[in-house]
């Protein structure tokens, strides 16, 4: 059974869109259901991401921005003392990848009640911004008059 999808045909019709299967691609790839996690909008430009880290301490997680990704590691220590009987919480390591739109910047992060809430905001340069433009209009020039010459000739 063929779980992914092929999109070379699209590679070789349409130009500038290289980014954009290679999300869908990745997306696909990835599908590890481990931590899970919550994406809330907030507002117009405001986001958050609170991701289920239950047993895990501040200095165990990592928090990564890079150009357009995120990224968000665990990794616990092992504990060579510890003999389990049973052991049915999944404390394994982790590294969880969000892929982010242009200008979205990391606000902060905090851990509270065994959640990572991860706070981001879109800020587009005001530059980027669409902007009114004006239109100007030309003074118009008169009409040239036409002189009329002598009727007599």
């Amino acid at each position: 059974m063929r779980t992914s999808f092929d999109f070379s045909p699209f590679y070789r019709s349409s130009i500038g869109f290289d980014r954009m299967f290679d999300l869908l691609e990745n997306a696909s790839l990835n599908a590890e259901n481990w931590p899970p996690y919550n994406i809330i909008k907030l507002g117009e430009d405001a986001y958050r991401i609170v991701i289920a880290v239950p047993g895990f301490a501040e200095d165990e997680l990592t928090i990564t921005h890079e150009a357009n990704m995120l990224v968000v590691t665990g990794a616990k220590s092992e504990d060579e003392e510890v003999e389990y009987l049973h052991q049915g919480l999944a404390v394994r390591s982790f590294a969880r990848r969000f892929e982010l739109a242009d200008h979205v910047l990391v606000e902060g992060a905090k851990l509270e009640n065994g959640l990572l809430v991860i706070n981001l905001r879109r800020e587009i340069p005001e530059e980027m911004k669409p902007r009114q433009v004006t239109i100007r209009t030309e003074p118009t020039m008169p009409a040239s008059k036409q002189i009329e010459g002598d009727k007599a000739a």
